[in-house]
């Protein structure tokens, strides 16, 4: 069975969405802060996801187009797959890891959007710190599987020769 590239596009934009959302239940809920490499990947996620978006409402099903969204959301993906491989190293690694605010704290903070919606974009937390885990990944370990998964889908689109609904 092949998937339309709507389909793909829409999956895609859902998947961010609630992962993004699952972030921010457990900051506001559970009270986990969120460091500057965590922020890093929920920036990852949103370019991703508003890529998909956008390529779901303009439906370039073929061409030009399809291929730029592809390319797009496959660049995103790969940027947050680095930066959540880092923060996975950086877990099992902390003798490697900076004490004090790092500089990609102080840009993340010094951002406009951390100043226009803290809650989402804002870095506090320790990024060598564990504070969650499901079957012994962390969050970094599973958001570098989200993004992998979002690389393979965009390359799918991308070379996909049928490209249908």
């Amino acid at each position: 069975m092949k998937l339309g590239t709507r389909v793909v596009f829409l999956l895609i934009f859902l998947s961010c969405t609630s992962l993004v959302g699952y972030a921010l239940y457990l900051q506001l809920v559970t009270h986990l802060l969120p460091c500057p490499l965590c922020i890093a990947q929920r920036v990852a996620y949103w370019l991703v996801g508003l890529t998909a978006l956008f390529a779901f409402f303009h439906n370039s099903r073929r061409g030009v187009g399809c291929q730029i969204y592809s390319s797009l959301i496959a660049v995103f993906a790969l940027l947050g797959t680095l930066v959540a491989l880092r923060h996975s190293w950086l877990i099992r690694y902390p003798e490697a890891f900076e004490c004090g605010i790092s500089t990609e704290e102080k840009f993340l903070n010094d951002l406009f959007i951390a100043k226009w919606w803290p809650s989402m974009f804002e870095a506090n937390g320790d990024c060598a710190e564990v504070t969650w885990e499901f079957m012994s990944l962390t969050i970094p370990d599973w958001s570098a599987g989200f993004f992998i998964l979002f690389v393979i889908l965009a390359i799918y689109v991308l070379f996909s020769s049928h490209n249908r609904y």
